[in-house]
């Protein structure tokens, strides 16, 4: 594990809104092929940490280094991919099919008055493909289900190969039945395909059979380990003053009902 590529290296990153600390002396690290869930309290800097590694938001004290590079450095953001919570709050009535708005995940790549060649053309049914929609290609972003409205952002983000696939709380609009087979799916990319993922939400316990390591955040860092030590760590019970219980998220795996990729998702 240690030999494996660091894709984001953070230390003592700290950060504030005027007088208020949202993020204190946080370290973490991934590598390359992890896929990392983290959870937190509303309010607990997790957003915050996003648009930290996102460059949105400029660091104030510590440093990040993403692909090895300080991120003031850091140039090849086509890298990483970014799934915000947009299926719940996405305009149904958008005229465009699932392969327009996977295709324009392209845009920057291949330029708005340039034709698209073959390659351009797999890429885009591989990464619908990849969610689980390839069936519905040419159907109507609008006519879908949230859950699937959401996969087809992540397959947007996908269609232009990043490393690292980062999602906030991408479960947000999706049926609670159909979580799991969600779940299993960005298990597969992580599995199957190796992408590395950095998956925040507040589900930790329904996917500690997916992702390989967990980091518990409250302003500070509580715990940033592999997932077989988060469940000890669970079952011992986390201190007091973190804020969450992490028994409320407990999950009953149960078998999966075959409703996988491909399936009828809601």
């Amino acid at each position: 594990m240690n030999n494996k590529q660091v894709i984001i290296d953070i230390s003592g990153l700290s950060y504030s809104y005027e007088n208020e600390n949202v993020l204190e002396d946080i370290n973490i690290s991934i590598t390359k092929g992890s896929f990392l869930g983290i959870v937190g309290p509303n309010g607990s800097g997790k957003s915050t940490l996003l648009k930290l590694i996102l460059g949105l938001e400029k660091k104030q004290k510590g440093d990040i280094h993403l692909f090895g590079k300080d991120i003031s450095q850091f140039r090849d953001w086509e890298k990483i991919g970014f799934v915000s919570q947009k299926a719940n709050s996405f305009n149904t009535g958008f005229p465009a099919t699932v392969y327009e708005v996977v295709k324009s995940g392209l845009t920057k790549k291949i330029g708005l008055l340039h034709y698209m060649k073959k390659e351009h053309h797999l890429q885009i049914l591989k990464a619908i493909d990849s969610v689980g929609l390839l069936d519905l290609k040419q159907r109507n972003i609008g006519e879908l289900s949230g859950g699937q409205q959401q996969r087809v952002f992540i397959a947007r983000a996908l269609v232009s190969e990043p490393e690292l696939l980062i999602l906030d709380e991408p479960t947000v609009g999706v049926d609670a039945g159909n979580v799991r087979s969600f779940y299993h799916m960005l298990g597969d990319l992580n599995q199957k395909l190796g992408i590395t993922l950095l998956l925040v939400t507040h589900d930790i316990g329904a996917i500690t059979d997916k992702v390989t390591h967990v980091v518990c955040l409250n302003k500070y860092l509580y715990f940033h380990g592999e997932t077989e030590e988060f469940e000890v760590k669970k079952k011992n019970g986390m201190p007091e003053d973190y804020g969450f219980d992490l028994q409320m998220l407990s999950h009953k795996h149960g078998h999966d009902t075959g409703h996988e990729a491909g399936g009828d998702f809601q």
